[in-house]
């Protein structure tokens, strides 16, 4: 309503995006760095990766990253085709020593000296791992030593900073564009694409307006990202959403269950018999099969992987009512 009040220019020259941008500056011991604010994480994903790497640039990432298996090719979209190489590694995290490995194999098959492009991790993974600031800065600095940008996709990075109990600016070591997320963590939608790089900004406000993500009234996006930052409520609503997901693994590994990854941040991936899962479902819980719904019907002792995730909004009650009907 603050933000609807009065009369500002359009398009992020208002004061509050300009306060915006200085807050998270400041958040991320960036003083230098360039901010621009959208409304999704995929366009925050697409736009980062198009602004490190073009057709002739590879983009060197998890195989089962958001930016592979879950954006329906807008990096690729937004990059005109750069090429992705794909790693591997568990709970969807990559190692230093893995880049460098395949670094050095695509040169040999491509028979290149250098490379163009860029690396891309994510932090939380899309398995719930976490990167730890020395991961971080590890793979950083083979990328720029074979030549290549580094984008960070942090769409729940509030919970990967809770969860490490680090500053921000100690996670993005060696980071030359942050997707800063704010949508999965409480805020209406809005994300941030941070240049911690600055100088590959360049060009990067017509690139964003030919792609369609420059809002008119962007005071709206920045009053959101104003309002998450505020008072360190972005961090208390990722530790809610943390500390829930703990609850909620410890209690379904009483009741004989079992999770396929290590419970790092705010994600369950919990094995539980078809039996249970249909238990789970009269009784009102709602969440995803993973990776794929299985059939409606079979044995009510078969095992069957889903996908549990803890918000900002989660309560104590409501894990306790989940964990009641399992036992």
């Amino acid at each position: 309503m603050a933000a609807n009040d009065g009369h500002v220019p359009s398009y992020g020259a208002d004061p509050l995006s300009a306060a915006v941008q200085a807050q998270l500056r400041i958040l991320l011991d960036a003083p230098q760095a360039q901010v621009f604010l959208v409304s999704t994480g995929t366009a925050a994903n697409a736009l980062s990766c198009a602004a490190l790497t073009d057709s002739e640039g590879m983009i060197f990432t998890h195989r089962h990253a958001h930016i592979v298996e879950d954006e329906k090719d807008a990096p690729l979209f937004y990059t005109r085709n750069a090429e992705l190489v794909l790693l591997d590694g568990a709970d969807n995290k990559f190692t230093a020593a893995a880049l460098k490995t395949a670094i050095t194999y695509t040169k040999h098959v491509c028979q290149l000296d250098a490379l163009r492009g860029m690396v891309s991790l994510t932090n939380v993974t899309e398995a719930g791992a976490l990167y730890s600031p020395d991961e971080v800065a590890a793979i950083a600095d083979v990328a720029h030593q074979a030549g290549l940008y580094v984008h960070m996709d942090g769409a729940r990075f509030a919970n990967a900073v809770s969860a490490l109990n680090c500053t921000p600016g100690q996670l993005i070591s060696g980071v030359d564009v942050l997707s800063f997320g704010g949508t999965k963590n409480g805020c209406l939608a809005v994300e941030a694409i941070v240049f911690l790089t600055p100088e590959l900004a360049e060009g990067f406000a017509d690139l964003m307006k030919r792609g369609g993500h420059v809002t008119s009234k962007m005071r709206y996006l920045a009053a959101q990202m104003m309002a998450y930052l505020d008072s360190g409520l972005w961090l208390r609503l990722a530790g809610q959403a943390n500390r829930m997901a703990k609850r909620l693994s410890d209690g379904i590994l009483a009741a004989g269950g079992s999770v396929a990854h290590p419970v790092q941040a705010n994600e369950v991936f919990a094995t539980l018999p078809r039996s249970a899962h249909d238990k789970l479902h009269a009784a009102g819980a709602r969440y995803y099969y993973w990776p794929d719904d299985p059939s409606r019907t079979g044995p009510a002792d078969e095992q069957i992987l889903a996908r549990l995730v803890c918000s900002w909004a989660t309560t104590s009650a409501e894990v306790d009512r989940f964990l009641a009907q399992l036992s």
